[in-house]
């Protein structure tokens, strides 16, 4: 039997930031956990910042991920958005990274390409499939699929050139 290596998938976002967790044994993949963090939208960037950082750290820290994956971000929405962001993106590359976890980082097409075999699949191919290759899991809404297909593209592709480890 393979060595078993639990995953989670983070899908940035300032306002949802979906994640998603699974375990890899050879070509098994099973559903452990998803979920979204929600930061109070009225609030100061800094504290919802902060509320990621600390919801996303309680995560790792409860499921106790051997290894995270993040997807890069693509936005063509305007200089302010793109930044904005950006800044919930490093909080998800640095949560896990405080707590020793390496992290793989993921260009949308390729998550898209490695769940439905097409790097232009819509939120709903992308669900749909998300839910065939993990018939047990349980998410809500597209930020969970999303992260989860994170976590599955990280487990077909942990030991392959587009994994860009990140020191721990």
């Amino acid at each position: 039997m393979s060595d078993i290596v639990r995953i989670i998938g983070i899908d940035p976002g300032l306002r949802r930031c979906g994640w998603g967790i699974v375990e890899s044994a050879g070509n098994r993949l099973s559903v452990v956990a998803a979920g979204t963090v929600k930061p109070d939208v009225r609030g100061e960037l800094a504290i919802r910042l902060k509320t990621l950082f600390e919801e996303l750290s309680a995560v790792i820290q409860t499921f106790r991920p051997d290894e995270a994956a993040v997807e890069e971000t693509f936005v063509s929405a305007g200089a302010r958005s793109a930044l904005l962001l950006g800044q919930a993106r490093g909080i998800a590359l640095v949560a896990p990274a405080v707590l020793g976890l390496c992290v793989g980082e993921y260009a949308a097409n390729l998550v898209k390409k490695s769940i439905v075999g097409s790097g232009h699949a819509d939120k709903h191919q992308m669900q749909m499939m998300v839910k065939m290759l993990l018939p047990s899991a349980d998410f809500n809404g597209a930020d969970e699929a999303d992260a989860l297909a994170i976590a599955i593209c990280h487990a077909h592709h942990r030991s392959g050139p587009e994994f860009r480890k990140l020191s721990a």
